[in-house]
């Protein structure tokens, strides 16, 4: 239940980086407003960097991941806080896995403007993740289970055997 509950905090934190993502990058230089990593990636495996189609691929792609990097934190969260986690994952996709397969080259040779945005946003990702990992953590364990349920029809209504009656 932990990684799900982690999947759902990633998914929600990266709507807040992506919030981010889009503020950060206008004050970016103007010759480096050039499409973020989650896009270039996509074009370097094969995808066309024109259209519609691409931004939708881009997107679900870039929340996926961060699902996924979201559902792992459930096992390193006790020794990593939330915005390290968030700069742990930048490492080893942009300094690992990333350059790696060759799909874009190492963050050491982006422009420092966008490492420094990708890097912010990556903090951002992970304080969310923490925060929204712990809210999780408390209402699975507070507000949606203690005490007896009060309020369920089927606790209200004895069931006569022809159907239930609204009441």
């Amino acid at each position: 239940m932990r990684i799900i509950l982690g999947a759902v905090a990633g998914l929600c934190a990266t709507m807040v980086m992506t919030t981010a993502m889009r503020r950060l990058f206008a004050i970016l230089p103007p010759d480096e407003r050039y499409p973020l990593p989650p896009s270039e990636m996509l074009e370097s495996i094969g995808g066309s960097a024109n259209g519609r189609a691409h931004s939708t691929r881009t997107l679900s792609a870039h929340f996926l991941y961060g699902a996924l990097s979201g559902a792992l934190y459930p096992l390193v969260g006790k020794w990593l806080n939330g915005p390290i986690y968030g700069l742990t994952v930048w490492t080893a996709s942009y300094l690992g896995w990333i350059p790696a397969t060759r799909i874009l080259r190492p963050a050491t040779k982006h422009p420092l403007s966008r490492n420094l945005l990708m890097l912010a946003v990556h903090l951002v990702w992970g304080a969310a993740l923490a925060a929204g990992f712990r809210e999780l953590e408390l209402s699975r364990s507070e507000i949606f289970t203690r005490g007896p349920a009060r309020d369920a029809y089927a606790q209200r209504i004895p069931h006569s055997g022809r159907g239930h009656r609204m009441g």
